[in-house]
């Protein structure tokens, strides 16, 4: 599975930078690898269906993060 890496906003406004996706070793599931792109700049992983789900967001469904550019 693939996702281009890059700047993606998320639904509440904070941008992020996808380092990658990887895979679980255990449960196989895909796990998408993304930093901060404000405050301390941490490291964070999310499942890669929760990172491509829509949420509600003033009566409307839309992205959790939406691709803003490419990082190359």
């Amino acid at each position: 599975m693939t996702l281009e890496t890059g700047i993606y906003k998320h639904y509440k406004g904070n941008l992020y930078e996808v380092i990658g996706v990887a895979q679980h070793s255990e449960t196989l599931e895909y796990l998408v690898i993304y930093k901060t792109l404000y405050g301390d700049f941490s490291t964070w992983v999310r499942p890669l269906d929760m990172f491509l789900e829509t949420v509600g967001k003033e009566g409307k469904q839309v992205a959790r993060f939406e691709f803003v550019e490419s990082s190359d």
